[in-house]
């Protein structure tokens, strides 16, 4: 055993000295591999970041959340001719879903209008996403208020004249949160008291964020749009009990729909059930193909590097063809110079690896200062990652190098080099 520490140790102490010795060679080398790791790398860290940045926009629905409405997360059997002539949720059937269904945690109705512009004496915001929900979206979406408080079940089911703020809005109207509570600010038109602010948030990558939105009773909306109008896009959001079968639950909850839309047992359900989960899902499996795709074009970069790597090594045997037939002839046996090669490769390759990891650390630093509060992250597991595949192709790339080495004839690697 110590043996073959001892020859694992002196292999790679000529491998690092031949480095060394060829300092252009070695930075050449490097080039390809580092381009190819940092390719990688920079793909994976960009399409985890997304990933979690999607995720932490949905974070306050927990996967066993069900999502009501005419319209599907993902593929469906149905034709899409068939399914956009679907009816729209209402709020007639989240009263009937809510009372007849067994084993709710939570529901709520909500309704997505379009931005409007909210006033407080001169200062107004602009395009300001406006959240229409029941009282019970405050647990579902499990918000979190700075000041104030959020609407009650009697202002949700009047459409009391109420507001709560993104904290954004509240800075920009009031100069802070604590100063907004108790004020009328005017949207639509009307006069709305601020009875709540939320916690800040943050922006992410698309610009989203509870910071710059605002919350009303729906049945407000509801008023001012009415119940038939196409730009409101209604969605009954259910929160089933936590020891519920999630299957069962969706079965009794599709029948509950089907019975009050008069349904035929034949019938194609005219509405979509939307699990969280599927959502989910759903964006794993876009991610993940956007791993793959990327992985692949930026796989190419890696493979000029590799060939970079099988270059450089074939044409460091041939110069030390020489030396080679020496250390033979004084009783170095194969596995030495098949080690001292192998080596040579591999630590070229994890170099360029390790210099292409610290290259995707500054771009996702640089990248995170101009996306706002979208963070860029190097996972330490795809640090591991970016380090494996730089061994495994310097493995790759000087194997066959390293094994023609071993066995050259030592008389003729003696006169070949002379």
């Amino acid at each position: 055993m110590l043996i073959y520490l001892r020859v694992l140790k002196e292999s790679f102490n000529f491998a690092l000295s031949a480095l060394r010795n060829n300092k252009l060679r070695t930075f050449l080398s490097l080039v390809g591999v580092t381009i190819g790791i940092f390719s990688i790398i920079a793909v994976l860290a960009a399409v985890d970041s997304l990933k979690r940045e999607i995720e932490g926009s949905i974070s306050g629905l927990d996967n066993s959340t069900i999502i009501v409405m005419r319209f599907n997360f993902g593929p469906t059997d149905i034709p899409r001719w068939k399914w956009q002539q679907f009816p729209d949720v209402t709020f007639d059937e989240y009263q009937y879903i809510e009372r007849n269904t067994p084993n709710i945690e939570a529901a709520t109705f909500t309704l997505n209008v379009p931005n409007e512009t909210i006033k407080y004496g001169n200062n107004q915001v602009d395009n300001v996403p406006i959240g229409a929900v029941t009282d019970s979206y405050y647990h579902i979406e499990a918000l979190q208020l700075s000041e104030g408080r959020f609407f009650n079940g009697s202002e949700s089911n009047s459409g009391s004249m109420v507001v709560v703020l993104g904290n954004e809005i509240a800075l920009q109207l009031f100069g802070g949160a604590a100063n907004a509570i108790g004020k009328q600010v005017r949207i639509y038109g009307r006069k709305f008291n601020v009875i709540g602010v939320l916690e800040k948030e943050g922006a992410g990558l698309f610009g989203n964020s509870k910071d710059t939105s605002v919350w009303m009773p729906v049945n407000v909306v509801r008023r001012i749009y009415g119940d038939n109008n196409k730009t409101t896009f209604p969605q009954i959001v259910v929160k089933p009990k936590k020891e519920v079968d999630q299957a069962e639950f969706i079965a009794t909850l599709t029948q509950k729909l089907r019975l009050k839309r008069g349904l035929k047992p034949d019938e194609v359900s005219n509405f979509f059930i939307n699990q969280m989960q599927g959502f989910t899902d759903f964006i794993d499996e876009i991610t993940g193909s956007m791993n793959i795709i990327g992985l692949i074009i930026s796989g190419f970069s890696l493979l000029v590097g590799g060939f970079g790597i099988a270059n450089i090594m074939f044409v460091s045997v041939k110069e030390r063809t020489n030396l080679i037939g020496i250390q033979k002839s004084l009783g170095a046996k194969n596995k030495f110079i098949l080690f001292q090669f192998l080596f040579e490769a591999v630590i070229l390759a994890i170099i360029g690896g390790l210099i292409g990891l610290f290259l995707v650390f500054i771009a996702s630093l640089l990248a995170s200062q101009f996306t706002g509060d979208f963070n860029f992250i190097l996972s330490p597991f795809n640090m591991f990652i970016g380090t494996a595949i730089s061994a495994a192709i310097g493995l790759i790339a000087g194997i066959i190098p390293a094994i023609s080495a071993s066995k050259l004839d030592p008389v003729e690697a003696i006169r070949t080099g002379m």
